[in-house]
C-alpha cells in the first residue's frame, strides 16, 4: 500500500460550520438532495456552503462507474426519481442562488444514460428560476451525439465536461470514458455557442508539457473555460497523490491557459470545477 504524504500548509483549510453553511445543509438534507460537495469530499465544502452555494447532484449517489480519483460509491443505482427535477428546482429557489451547478453520476444502466432525466431537470430549474445562471457538469453519456445535443437544446448557461487529466493517465484513472470521446463532446458543446468548460486535475504524475498538450488539445475543440486543481486522494484505496503542486505553479498554468486563448482560467491547489462557477 502506497503511503499518503503529508498535505502542504497551503493545503490545509478550516471547513468550519457557520451560520450559512449549516443552513444550506438543512436544506439539502431537507430535500433528500445529493451534492457533488459531500459525495466527492470538496475541499471548498464550507466556503462556497457558507457563500450560500452548492452543486447538485442528480440521479442518486451511486455511480455505475469506479474512477480511481472519485469517492463517490459505485454500483447497481436505485431507479432514477421523477421528483428530483423538481425538488432541485426548488430547492435552489429557497436557496436564493444567483448562480448554481449541477452534475450528475454516470448512470450507464438506463437506456438513454440519464439524459431525459438532465433535461428534465434543466427545464425544471430554468421554470422556477428564471433569473439563475446555470451551469451543468455532465457526463459523457458514452459519446452519443444525439443524447448531448438534448442538453444542448434544453440551453443551459454553460455546459462544462472535465477531462480530468492528460492523455496519458486518462485511461489508468478514469473508468469507462475516453479522452478522445470527451474532446468531441466539448467540440459538439462550443460548435452550438454555449459557453463550453473543463476542468483538470494535476498532482497524478502528469508533467507540465502534458498540461500544454492538453490545453491545446481543448482549444482546438473550442473549450473557452479551464478550471486546473490539485488531486487530493480521497481514501488509501484510491489512486495515489504523485505531487502537491505548488502554488507557484498553478499560477503558471493560469498564465499560460491566457495566453493559449482561454477566456477564462481557474487554477490553484483548491480550485474545483464547480468552485465559484
Amino acid at each position: 500500500m502506497t503511503e499518503r504524504q503529508p498535505k502542504p500548509d497551503w493545503l490545509k483549510i478550516d471547513i468550519g460550520a457557520r451560520d450559512r453553511y449549516a443552513e444550506v445543509k438543512r436544506v439539502v438534507a431537507a430535500h433528500g438532495l445529493n451534492t457533488i460537495c459531500a459525495a466527492g469530499r470538496c475541499p471548498n465544502i464550507g466556503d462556497c456552503w457558507r457563500r450560500g452555494t452548492a452543486t447538485f447532484m442528480i440521479g442518486g449517489d451511486t455511480c455505475t462507474r469506479a474512477c480511481k480519483f472519485c469517492n463517490t460509491p459505485t454500483g447497481k443505482p436505485a431507479p432514477l426519481r421523477p421528483e428530483e427535477p423538481l425538488e432541485v428546482a426548488r430547492s435552489i429557489a429557497l436557496m436564493g442562488l444567483k448562480r448554481a451547478v449541477v452534475t450528475s453520476v454516470d448512470r450507464d444502466d438506463v437506456p438513454d444514460l440519464g439524459a431525459s432525466h438532465w433535461v428534465e431537470t434543466i427545464l425544471q430549474v430554468k421554470r422556477l428560476n428564471p433569473a439563475l445562471h446555470l451551469e451543468t457538469l455532465i457526463p459523457d453519456f458514452q459519446g452519443r451525439r444525439a443524447l448531448i445535443a438534448r442538453i444542448i437544446e434544453a440551453r443551459p448557461h454553460c455546459i462544462s465536461h472535465n477531462m480530468e487529466t492528460v492523455r496519458r493517465l486518462s485511461p489508468v484513472v478514469r473508468s469507462a470514458a475516453r479522452y478522445e470521446r470527451s474532446l468531441e463532446l466539448l467540440h459538439q458543446v462550443a460548435a452550438s455557442g454555449i459557453t463550453c468548460k473543463s476542468g483538470i486535475m494535476v498532482g497524478l504524475g502528469e508533467t507540465k508539457a502534458e498540461v500544454e498538450e492538453l490545453m491545446d488539445h481543448l482549444r482546438a475543440a473550442g473549450c473557452e473555460v479551464l478550471t486546473i486543481g490539485q488531486y487530493l486522494q480521497p481514501t488509501r484505496h484510491h489512486y495515489p497523490v504523485a505531487e502537491y503542486v505548488h502554488p507557484s505553479q498553478f499560477a503558471l498554468y493560469k498564465r499560460i491557459g491566457l495566453e493559449k486563448g482561454f477566456t477564462s482560467v481557474e487554477s490553484g491547489p483548491l480550485v474545483r470545477s464547480s468552485y465559484k462557477a
